[in-house]
């Protein structure tokens, strides 16, 4: 078994602590500064727990020595302790992080790493990124690349129709942090919230509007080579414009540990919701103008006797493929790994990865179809 160590037993820590050791390949030690957190997990022989602060970079360091990778589900404000610890001691690392300051630190720390280091691990940045790029590089000529993501309750219950589903630091981050995108081939940084727009899929209404890190490393990777780029996170028709209520009027923006406390108090947790994942891509191919999109959506479901929520799902699913694909030698074995270095097909096709497979799984392969 190879042996990993996951910081952080959380909402997602708990699902990618039974994705690894349920498959029988990984030998899971687990770390969390919180005891009755680590009583929660789901007690198996192959899964050890520990108590660890992981801004103590003594214990880190001792803790992660001899592991073959750190994966980091921690808040991403303190996932640069456990990158800088990787780096150090030539562990390879992955995280769920879509902060875009922390992926700049992983890039610099990776430029002289033994290990590899792989951030953005998760939906979006995550799968996104590597289902975009697959479209895109199959044209001749890239005008467009919209991509969209919403993580949402099946059943909203509340003025916001949100409920919580994932890490409540992680989107107050994307909420109020600048985002990137390339507009009219030049990359930008625009506010998150703005750009509103409404669509349909299924018959159902949706909004989408800017929000921060979905993008990855993709406007690097696609700059100068694509005319519009951007990424807007999905919500029911309304949602927009009382989170502009909350942050701007009332200035919860600027007093973001108190709106994380009202949002914990007053929004119950879900795991009866859906994920859903649109992206449209437009240029030329053969001399014609040409659009390809891809659509999908995915539930929560029952594994190993427990509901777990699409967030938790789809989630823990990108960061356990991209290890697998790491362990099985489909990736680069050191420096910065970027989620376009990931090849669809081999993440589809992965026993994690297969989480993401649409009903009509056999025409996943887009490299085979193009």
């Amino acid at each position: 078994m190879r042996q990993v160590l996951l910081l952080g037993s959380g909402k997602i820590g708990a699902i990618i602590t039974e994705m690894l050791a349920g498959s029988g390949d990984y030998h899971v030690t687990v770390a969390d500064r919180d005891q009755q957190q680590l009583e929660r997990l789901t007690t198996r022989t192959n899964v050890d727990t520990l108590v660890l602060d992981v801004t103590d970079d003594v214990a880190l360091q001792n803790a992660i020595t001899g592991k073959f990778a750190a994966l980091s589900a921690c808040p991403f404000d303190i996932t640069q302790h456990v990158a800088r610890a990787a780096a150090d001691m030539g562990v390879h690392y992955f995280d769920l992080t879509e902060d875009v300051a922390c992926t700049k630190l992983v890039k610099s720390l990776a430029a002289d790493a033994n290990s590899a280091l792989m951030p953005q691990c998760g939906l979006a940045p995550g799968f996104i990124t590597i289902a975009a790029y697959d479209l895109a590089k199959h044209f001749d000529e890239l005008h467009d690349v919209h991509m969209r993501v919403g993580a949402l309750p099946k059943y909203p219950s509340n003025a916001l129709k949100y409920n919580l589903t994932w890490s409540t630091d992680g989107l107050i981050n994307e909420y109020c942090n600048p985002c990137e995108a390339i507009v009219e081939g030049d990359l930008i940084e625009v506010l998150p919230l703005e750009e509103l727009e409404t669509f349909s899929l299924d018959g159902v209404a949706y909004e989408a509007f800017n929000t921060s890190g979905g993008l990855g490393t993709l406007c690097e990777t696609l700059e100068g080579k694509v005319r519009n780029l951007n990424y807007r996170s999905v919500r029911y028709p309304g949602h927009r414009d009382m989170m502009k209520l909350l942050l701007h009027d009332l200035r919860l923006k600027d007093r973001r540990p108190l709106l994380k406390d009202i949002f914990e108090a007053a929004i119950p947790l879900t795991y009866q919701d859906v994920v859903l994942v649109f992206i449209n891509v437009s240029g030329i191919k053969n001399g014609q103008l040409v659009q390809e999109s891809y659509a999908n959506k995915i539930y929560n479901h029952r594994m190993s006797g427990q509901t777990w929520s699409a967030i938790q799902i789809t989630t823990a699913a990108g960061i356990c493929a991209v290890l697998d694909l790491q362990a099985e030698g489909k990736l680069p074995k050191k420096g910065f790994v970027r989620q376009e270095d990931v090849v669809f097909d081999d993440f589809i096709n992965n026993r994690f990865g297969q989480y993401y497979r649409r009903p009509d799984h056999k025409e996943e392969s887009r490299s085979a179809a193009a």
